[in-house]
């Protein structure tokens, strides 16, 4: 069983509006609402693939009682610790003429110390059954940055695999916990290593210097595929993977769907390459759909046939 922790859970309405232009009224010609966050965008790409999931964190007042409703309508087995605090609303208008698109986020709700040590109690249960727990996602307001890094280290302790999909401070502290797999994109990568990515070789030393504050695996992900660096057989490798040229309909949640096709082709026992070439397949599906998390698995089982994967030779 994988287990995904939303702190800061959403209720993402995507809202298609052609030709946009600001300050001008517009009627949308498609509206889609879904319960979001990383980590739930993450269990509804894995409940696609068929793995069995469980969705857990924060959620609070109408918005909350929202999310898990519409969790539940499409069957993703959740289990979130109420609190007092409303839970955030989050808009995107995509603009299909011309591929903009213009993401709003509310701050989302201050968490109490009794409520965090409610979903660490939580957490401790569900881990007993988990091969693998993903935290995925901001921290809400009044949560400590090291947050993440502390429950990452307990669970470790257990021996349970953790995977990191956060940025920043929280990002930066959680690597200490030395977790499975942490996976930023392009720009998260550039803030934890201080310096632009361009090259091949850039990416190499980020995916170094990102193992080197602890992670056992890394993902950088980009618009067309990823960089990663992956343990195996007391060897660490370094690979590029690449996916053909499409027309993006909207590029938000690919990097969850990348992530939980990985996750998920290693716990089948995919080779390395193979899984990578199938993760970077369902990112690059992902974005033919507008909702996080949502892509065609038989899709991705398509464009995996066009997917580049590379091993990359660090210079010394």
């Amino acid at each position: 069983m994988i287990v995904t922790v939303t702190l800061n859970s959403a209720l993402d309405r995507s809202v298609t509006v052609p030709i946009l232009q600001l300050g001008q009224r517009h009627r949308a010609s498609d509206v889609l609402t879904l319960a979001g966050g990383k980590g739930i965008n993450v269990a509804r790409a894995l409940k696609r693939l068929e793995m069995p999931v469980v969705a857990t964190g924060l959620a609070g007042g109408r918005t909350g009682t929202r999310i898990v409703e519409e969790l539940t309508g499409e069957s993703i087995l959740n289990d979130f610790v109420r609190i007092a605090g409303e839970s955030r609303t989050s808009t995107l208008v995509v603009d299909p003429t011309s591929g903009m698109q213009t993401e709003i986020n509310e701050w989302g709700p201050k968490v109490s110390e009794i409520e965090l040590e409610m979903l660490m109690e939580k957490l401790r249960y569900l881990a007993r059954g988990a091969e693998v727990v993903v935290f995925a996602g901001s921290l809400p307001r009044g949560v400590d940055e090291g947050f993440y890094a502390d429950a990452a280290r307990e669970l470790v302790r257990r021996g349970v695999r953790v995977v990191l999909d956060t940025e920043g401070e929280p990002l930066r502290r959680g690597l200490e916990a030395e977790p499975w797999l942490v996976s930023p994109n392009q720009h998260e990568a550039e803030q934890l290593v201080g310096q632009e990515l361009d090259d091949d070789d850039d990416f190499l030393m980020a995916l170094d210097a990102i193992a080197e504050l602890g992670a056992r695996n890394v993902h950088v992900t980009l618009e067309n595929g990823c960089f990663a660096l992956v343990r195996e057989d007391r060897q660490v490798r370094r690979y590029r993977a690449v996916t053909p040229r499409l027309e993006p309909v909207s590029v938000v949640g690919a990097g969850d769907a990348l992530l939980a096709q990985w996750v998920t082709s290693v716990l089948e026992g995919q080779g390395t390459e193979e899984a990578l070439r199938l993760a970077a397949a369902a990112g690059a599906a992902s974005v033919l759909e507008v909702g996080a998390g949502r892509f065609d698995p038989a899709e991705a089982r398509r464009l995996a046939a066009a997917v580049e994967v590379y091993e990359l030779q660090r210079v010394s």
